[in-house]
């Protein structure tokens, strides 16, 4: 089994769990924040939707610099909206890890600012790590901001208190 077999397995079982939640998310508030450093509730719906997204963009990259890349934000109007951009965003990571050898994915990539690096990483490592970690730990908080505002959250591992 190639490396890029093991994180497509990964990534499908993550997208179930990133997809249930983000069919929650409420957008009749979507400026809401549970405190006023946090995000708000439809830039961190978003942001998880498109981390995907950024498997892609590792792959097919060598490195990401922030100075010379103008970031733009889906603006989803609604659930379906929002559903549809991370199915896309999903798509794009599945393609891509599909046809990444496991040469590609050893291969270093690096994040910027212009002439601040942040890192350099093998491929592999930037998918484990500022993909799908960063997946999990923003989905959690959607988790949290849903909670506050009673909506059922879906199980991630497993049953949550809602579903039992």
């Amino acid at each position: 089994m190639t490396i890029a077999q093991t994180l497509l397995m990964e990534l499908n079982e993550e997208s179930k769990a990133t997809r249930a939640i983000l069919e929650r998310v409420p957008f009749e508030n979507p400026a809401y924040k549970p405190h006023e450093k946090s995000m708000e509730l439809l830039k961190l719906a978003v942001h998880v939707a498109e981390i995907g997204d950024w498997i892609d963009t590792t792959i097919s990259t060598d490195l990401l610099d922030f100075s010379k890349n103008e970031y733009k934000p889906e603006n989803p109007k609604d659930v379906a909206e929002l559903v549809k951009y991370f199915d896309a965003c999903q798509a794009k990571a599945q393609k891509s890890l599909e046809n990444a050898s496991d040469e590609d994915l050893m291969k270093d990539w690096t994040m910027r600012n212009g002439e601040q690096i942040y890192f350099t990483l093998p491929k592999v490592a930037v998918i484990r790590t500022w993909c799908m970690n960063h997946l999990i730990h923003h989905r959690a908080q959607l988790g949290v901001y849903l909670r506050l505002n009673n909506i059922p959250l879906p199980g991630s591992y497993g049953p949550t208190a809602d579903e039992m």
